[in-house]
This record gives C-alpha cells, structure tokens and sequence, in this order.
C-alpha cells in the first residue's frame, strides 16, 4: 500500500513539511508496513519556498530586507534545483506577520522589502523568478516594490512619494530609467490563488484591507489612491491595470476573509 500525503501549511503553527511528516508519522502507527510519498505543497503563501527548494532539491539563502515599517530583518529565499530559478515569498519581507491588531496600518506599511528580495534574486544570476504572493500586510499597489527595484515613483514637485497606500495620492510621474535592467531579461512569475483585480468592490482594498488593519474609511481611501495610481501608470506607461484580473494579490495579498 502507497499514500501520497500532499498538505498545505498550518497557518501560524506548522510548516507544510512538518504537517507532511507528522500526518506520515501517525499514519504508519496503522499502517506501518505501507509507503509514503511526502509532497508539501503551498498555494503562493507562506512556505511555498520550501516546499519548492525541498521539491527539487535547491538551496536555501538569507538575506537582509525592510519589513512592511521599513525595519532590517532577515528573510530566506531559494534557489531551485536547476540553478537557474529562484523563489521567493512576499510574506518573507512584506508579511502580516510582522503586524499586531494595535500595529496594522496598511496606508504606511510598505512593499518595498519584497523589492529587495527580487534584487537579491537577481544577484544569483537565475533566469526566472518565481514570487509568492500571499500574506502580506500592505496595499501600496507594489510601489515600494518598484522603487527599491529602481523605479521613482515622484510627486508634482519631483520629491520620491511616501512608502505606504497613503503615499499613492501623491503620485504624479513615473521615471523608469533607473529600473534594474536584470528585469527586461528576467521572467517572472506570479504564484496566487486569487483572481481579484486592483480596484472596486472586489479589489485590493475593499477584500484584502480589513484583514490588514483597513477601517471602512480607509478602505474607501485605498481603493481611490489605487485609482489613481492605475491612472498615472495607464497615462506615463500606457498599461491598463485597473481591472487587470490577478492584479489584487500583489498590490494586497492575502486570503479573502
């Protein structure tokens, strides 16, 4: 007899590896002379690094990044089996853990952390990234992101615009000419599980805000800076992403509630 045994992780408890090897451990007191087949898996989330570095046999790295209020902490990533892949979680930068019910305030927190993981990526060499994209704590439509990836993201007086989903209003020009040009060569890969677009009742704001400390009146403040954020990309780039379905978790991940 053969069981495949392929759990996700347990959210703020166990890893899906520990669950794997936990469930393999009281099942074999029933059938201990039947084989295991331990396949962690992850939706995008936390522990979609090591599920897929285990997977395939690559490496794991560490590297300093700023969490979502701009503090150093370490954060791992990895480097999948073919040497040419790496992976990463915005959790592992950006995520709600690093947030309490008194600290969560997604007009400040920032995704510019997630940016230096990408770079930090890109510093392997590899030729694909793939980015996790669930459990973070910010709805700053990946401006941070963009700016720690080079991008200047500058009010009407020139001045760089603040972290955080507040910040957006004051977008009025964005100057790509200092973006890494690793990226043009670079692909790069989503891992979500939501299809949720970047504005409106099914948007960043209004699904994935409240569980990141968003109060009715700052979602409804979110969701017109990504309004408005949408507009100055769609008018300095010429991309229409407003309702750009999957747009949502990377500006807002997380599990709608």
């Amino acid at each position: 007899m053969k069981f495949v045994i392929a759990p996700d992780s347990f959210k703020g408890s166990l890893s899906a590896f520990e669950v794997a090897n936990a469930m393999a451990a009281g099942m074999q007191r029933v059938f201990p002379t039947a084989t295991y087949d331990l396949i962690p898996m992850a939706d995008g989330g936390e522990g979609t690094v090591e599920a897929l570095v285990r997977a395939t046999k690559g490496r794991f790295l560490t590297t300093l990044v700023h969490n979502p209020w701009d503090e150093l902490v370490p954060a791992q990533y990895g480097v999948l089996g073919d040497g040419q892949t790496a992976v990463i979680e915005m959790a592992a930068a950006s995520g709600i853990q690093f947030i309490t019910e008194q600290t969560a305030n997604p007009l400040v927190t920032t995704t510019y952390g997630t940016g230096e993981l990408i770079k930090a990526a890109l510093d392997q060499g590899v030729q694909e990234i793939i980015i996790g994209l669930g459990g973070s704590a910010t709805i700053d439509g990946g401006s941070g992101m963009a700016q720690a990836l080079g991008a200047r993201l500058l009010t009407a007086t020139g001045t760089e615009i603040p972290h955080g989903g507040g910040g957006l209003k004051e977008l009025a020009t964005i100057d790509l000419t200092a973006l890494d040009p690793r990226l043009a060569t670079t692909k790069l890969t989503l891992a979500s599980d939501v299809v949720n677009p970047l504005i409106g009742e099914q948007g960043a704001a209004a699904v994935f805000g409240p569980q990141k400390g968003a109060t009715p009146a700052m979602v409804k403040r979110l969701d017109a800076n990504l309004t408005h954020y949408a507009e100055v990309i769609k008018r300095e780039l010429g991309k229409s992403v407003a309702q750009l379905p999957g747009l949502a978790p990377l500006v807002g991940s997380g599990r709608a509630c």
